[in-house]
This record gives C-alpha cells, sequence and structure tokens, in this order.
C-alpha cells in the first residue's frame, strides 16, 4: 500500500505523533525512469516513484521491491543500498503537522512485467530524465533521480 492510499484518518497518516518511513524505488530500463502518478491525496496527480510504508519486519530494499510490484506489477532487481533519504513535511493552514514522511529511495534495474497502473495510480510512464523537468512532481524527485541514474551507471561500468 502507498503511502497515502485510500485508509482510515485515524491510521496515524494524518496528523501524525512521529515520522513515518516510506520506500520509494527508481526503476530504470534503456535510459529511463518508470513514474507513477499519485491516485491518493496528499499531491494526487503529481508524478512520482512507486512507493509506500514499510511494514513491521520489512527491510527497505524488500519494501520497495514489493511496493513496486503493488503498485504496477513491475519487478526489478535493487543496486546498492538506498538513495539519500527525502523528507515530506507537510502543514495544515493553522501551521499544524499534516503529515511526516521520510522516504527511503532506493535505484533499481527493471527486470521483468510492463508496468501498468493499478489502484494507487492513475497512470504509469517511463520518462527520460530531461522530461522530468516539466512534470509536476513530489518534492526532491529530481535530485533522487540523478542519483539513481548515477548509482545505475556506476553499477554497469563495474
Amino acid at each position: 500500500m502507498s503511502a497515502d492510499a485510500i485508509a482510515p484518518a485515524d491510521d496515524g497518516r494524518l496528523f501524525p505523533g512521529r515520522p513515518l518511513i516510506g520506500v520509494s524505488i527508481a526503476v530504470i530500463r534503456d535510459g529511463r525512469v518508470l513514474l507513477a502518478q499519485r491516485a491518493a491525496e496528499p499531491m494526487r496527480g503529481v508524478w512520482t516513484l512507486p512507493g509506500g510504508l514499510v511494514e513491521a519486519g520489512e527491510r527497505l530494499a524488500e519494501a520497495a521491491l514489493r511496493e513496486l510490484e503493488e503498485e504496477v506489477g513491475s519487478r526489478a532487481e535493487v543496486v546498492g543500498p538506498s538513495l539519500t533519504p527525502t523528507e515530506i513535511l507537510m502543514r495544515d493552514s493553522d501551521g499544524r503537522l499534516r503529515h511526516h514522511y521520510v522516504i527511503h529511495p532506493h535505484a533499481a534495474l527493471w527486470r521483468a512485467v510492463e508496468p501498468a497502473p493499478g489502484p494507487e495510480a492513475l497512470a504509469v510512464r517511463w520518462a527520460h530524465l530531461d522530461e522530468v523537468a516539466g512534470l509536476a512532481t513530489t518534492p526532491g524527485l529530481i535530485d533522487t533521480l540523478r542519483e539513481a541514474f548515477f548509482r545505475v551507471s556506476g553499477e554497469k561500468t563495474a
């Protein structure tokens, strides 16, 4: 389940008492990255990486691969440890903390199954890095993608 899939308001995601740990996965194939358009709030309609919350007992990379398969049906191979984390803090009009996520992104190489939008994604697309600048995206996405492309290119030449 992604970080804001349709869930009860009392599940701890809205006005949380502590940051929630999430993952995302930058799946790269033929010089393009897999993006999903968010189906749920917050940020419905913006482009981002497949991802969601880490479940108890789950390692970060395992969670990223699970979320990829749940969200768009694809499979990939994670390359190295997680990338630089991204913090998402959103406040309401009164300044109260509405959402606080710490997202641990991963770089990966696509391995199988063409992606398709599921209940958590309005659409999916493969995009070149230079195309992403023209899209509405989640905060910090372009920096995460640059790091992922660098990680994957280093892996291919090693």
